[in-house]
This record gives structure tokens, sequence and C-alpha cells, in this order.
């Protein structure tokens, strides 16, 4: 998904590039107006600076129509005046690209102990990356959190607000596990938080699990910008798997693709909150860590507080990391068996080092279907969008919704 307006082709443009292409045809008739205006707006993202004649061209749309959506867009600040293009004889055309001023997303990561929110203008740059640690996460809290947040950022960024995505913790609307167990949000389970979130707001909400969120924000500004087909494993307070399929996200049915963290990985094993035994996320989540150094007399310790227990060879945090590693590995060979993505990205709420020491304690994977001589990328990689990774991929979530052209809405050709 592109966002800047450059000539040359920014990072982000990739990651949608195969959808959008084939909804950039636009049509004339004054019905389909918006969709128009997508396609328009789509075109000069990927694009960069354009003339009028250079959209009509793109698009497929008369050089009157573009005049008329190009004018409009312009007095709306979503496109901007660049200069005149010299080419010749005759007087050179206008240039336009999208400005960065025109509007805003904002992405917000709700966790069991803090919050992270990003920003970003309409160009997809990020503007705003910010941490709050919280300790009440109801559906109350929240919402006079959420009030009070989104005052702050209009003030301090007065552009025009898109939209706000939300990610959770999932799984979603599932008996027996939805809103069970300290890696969740207690509370949420009978609630509509989309419609409850979205008052709150004053805007509309887009909600979504935080691994599929997390895997778009490395898809836009991370690990994951060459590739269209990667999984990520996502350390929040759980464990979850994010999946990237030919540039777009993969959710399920029902937005709880990638549900890992209550994988059985040791029969009989240790309790899961979910209650089955043995799940990936007692072993090896984040919030494991935290469980078995705060039963060492550690008290709770900040993720990066993790990065000087790591370089003092903290045996607790050593033991989990062999541990982690142990159970990581074969889910990595099962992943690549199932998805055969062209790499599994790891990120999250882990420090840099302490990612990189897990990968490097998981020696050499078992063998799966990424065994092979010839590859772009390793079979594991650090993702590198740190702990604002699902925020960011929140915000892109109401931008990609408000300016880019839908497949199932555009007209027939």
């Amino acid at each position: 998904m592109v966002f800047q307006p450059t000539a040359s082709k920014p990072a982000m443009q990739q990651s949608t590039q195969q959808v959008t292409q084939q909804v950039t045809m636009g049509k004339n008739p004054e019905r389909i107006r918006d969709h128009n205006r997508r396609v328009v707006l789509d075109v000069v993202r990927h694009h960069g600076s354009l003339g009028r004649m250079a959209i009509a061209r793109l698009t497929h749309l008369t050089a009157q129509a573009i005049a008329n959506i190009v004018d409009e867009l312009v007095s709306e600040n979503l496109l901007m005046q660049t200069g005149r293009l010299r080419t010749g004889r005759g007087q050179p055309p206008k240039q336009f690209a999208v400005n960065p001023d025109g509007a805003m997303a904002i992405g917000i990561e709700i966790t069991s102990s803090q919050i992270a929110t990003s920003v970003l203008d309409l160009t997809g740059q990020p503007r705003l990356n910010r941490m709050t640690p919280v300790s009440d996460t109801s559906p109350e809290a929240i919402f006079k959190w959420l009030q009070e947040e989104i005052n702050i950022i209009k003030k301090q960024l007065p552009f025009p607000l898109l939209g706000v995505g939300i990610v959770m913790p999932g799984p979603f609307d599932i008996d027996g596990m939805t809103s069970v167990g300290p890696t969740t949000l207690p509370g949420w389970s009978d609630i509509d938080a989309a419609t409850y979130l979205s008052e709150a707001c004053g805007e509309p909400v887009i909600i979504e699990n935080d691994a599929t969120a997390a895997a778009m924000g490395e898809r836009l500004f991370g690990a994951g910008l060459t590739a269209t087909n990667f999984a990520m494993i996502y350390f929040g307070a759980g464990i979850g798997l994010g999946m990237i399929q030919d540039g777009a996200s993969y959710r399920g049915a029902f937005g709880n693709a990638g549900e890992i963290g209550h994988v059985t990985v040791v029969p009989n094993g240790d309790l899961c909150a979910c209650g089955k035994s043995g799940c990936l996320e007692r072993y090896a989540s984040l919030y494991a860590l935290q469980e078995r150094l705060a039963a060492a007399g550690y008290g709770h310790i900040e993720s990066s507080d993790l990065v000087a227990l790591l370089q003092s060879d903290n045996p607790v945090l050593t033991n989990w990391l062999d541990e982690a590693a142990s159970h990581l590995a074969p889910m990595i060979a099962m992943i690549e068996n199932i998805l055969d993505p062209q790499t599994v990205i790891l990120s999250g709420k882990l420090p840099d080092a302490v990612i990189d020491e897990l990968i490097s304690r998981m020696g050499v994977l078992p063998i799966s279907v990424a065994n092979r001589h010839q590859r772009a990328f390793p079979r594991v990689i650090r993702g590198h969008t740190g702990q604002f990774t699902a925020a960011l991929g929140a915000a892109a979530l109401p931008l990609f919704d408000a300016i880019t052209p839908k497949l199932d809405t555009a007209p027939d050709i």
C-alpha cells in the first residue's frame, strides 16, 4: 500500500499492489463518484506526483471527470499541487500528490497492562507513537481513557480523522475461551466492542485481532516490506499468529485465524486458563516468563527490563528461553508445512535482543517444506517495528478502508 507522494516507489507500495491494481480503473457515471475518488487517490498514492492527463490515462477516466475529481480532492486538502512538470513546449502540466496533512488515522492496541497508540498521516507516515501503562482494562475504564486520548491527539494533530483501528487480544466470541485468563481482557465478552468504542471515540472504529494487525504493521513498515507471503508469531501478553497471503491479511471466518497460543504442545502439561492443559501460551509467552520471574521473587518486570536480565545471564530468563525455543521450533515447522510462507517473523512486546536470543536458541529447525537451498529470506527473522507493530497495523485499517478502492464494491467494467 503506497502512501508517500514521491516519484520513487516507497517501501509500503508493494503491500497491496496486487489488490489495488485490480480496481484502479474508474467508471464515468456519477453514481460511482465515491469509487472514482478512491481510484484517483489510490493511483496518486502509488505513483507519486502526477498530472491530470497521467491520472486519466492510469484510471481510464475522462479528462473532464479527472479535472472535477482532482479539483474536489484539492479543495478538501486530500491532494495538493506540487508544481509543474517541465516537458517541452506549451504550458507545463500541474502535478498533484497526496497531502500528508489532509487526514489521519489512529491505531490503538489494548493489552492487559499497557496501551500502544500510533497515528498515521494520509501518506502513511507515523506522526505519533505513545505507550501508556494501564491497570484497569474494563470497558468503562477504556471508554473514558479513549475519549481523553482522542481529544489529546486531535489537539496535537488538527487533521480530519478518517477513523480509529483498535486491536485486542483474541480469541473472539469463543465459548469457554473468550476473555478468560490473564492474557485477555476480562469483561468484554458480551460487549459489541466496535459499537461501544465508536461511541467513546465519536468516530468509526474497526476492531481487529492483535496478531493479525501486527502482521499488517510488519508488512507495511518492517521486515515484511518485501515479502508478500509470511507468517508472524506475535508476542503480546499471550502469543498469536498473524498471516499475510498475497499481500493481504488472512483473518479466518470469524477473525480468529492463527490462535496458536492454545495449541497443545505438552500433553497433560500445565493447566491453561482456556481450560486445556499444555498450551503453547503456558510456556512461550511473555506472560509465562513474567509468571516465572514473579515466582522467583522479581515482582513485575517490564519488557524493557528483560535486556538487563539477558545481559546478566539471569537463570530464570535463560531457562525460559531454552524451553520457549524448544516448543517454538516445531511450531514453526508446522506453520511452514501448513502455510508455506516465505519466512516466519517473530515480533511484539519482547525486546529485540531477547527475540534474537530466542531465535538463536532454536538452533537448526526441524525439516519442513521450507528446507530449500535457495531462499530469499531466512526461515525465521526478527521483526523491525517492535512494540508498536500492532498499533501501526491498527492505524492502517481505517486509512485503507477510507481511501482504497474495494474489490467487492467496484463497478463492473
